[in-house]
């Protein structure tokens, strides 16, 4: 493992436990424990997605000069996620724990897959890739991570 690329995947555990936190108190028909993870969800998603949108993915792409395929997928991916986390605000203020569970499933398989890709694929080429701009780009990881 890489310590550029250590505090991402440690931070999708901690991702992982906010979204079943949120996803327990629905199906528990806790909504006001629901209303509080839910933003701590999001909130942590997003910070993880911006840490590797103004970061990471800006500093491969410079290295490589491949503006196009993984960075791209991922970007992708976090905008499919972005949306997964409005429809379950959305079901939360209406109290529809169905209609919760049919957008946080959706979530879940998609936050798996992305990660794997993530954790497998492209973190690796990340790590090899700015192995030279380790000792910049990390700490500025681990501080936007911070952030939740």
């Amino acid at each position: 493992m890489s310590a550029l690329t250590e505090s991402l995947r440690h931070h999708h555990g901690y991702c992982d436990d906010l979204f079943a936190a949120a996803e327990t108190a629905v199906a528990a028909g806790r909504w006001t424990a629901a209303q509080q993870a839910l933003p701590d969800l999001h909130a942590a998603l997003e910070s993880h997605f911006l840490g590797e949108e103004e970061i990471l993915f800006p500093a491969f792409e410079s290295a490589t000069g491949m503006e196009t395929g993984p960075t791209q997928v991922m970007r992708f991916e976090h905008e499919k996620m972005r949306a997964l986390l409005v429809q379950m605000g959305d079901a939360l203020a209406e109290q529809d724990a169905e209609q919760f569970a049919g957008a946080a499933e959706t979530l879940l398989i998609l936050m798996q897959q992305h990660n794997m890709k993530e954790e497998n694929i492209l973190y690796p080429m990340c790590a090899r890739t700015l192995a030279g701009q380790a000792a910049v780009l990390e700490p500025l990881l681990r501080e936007r991570l911070r952030r939740t």
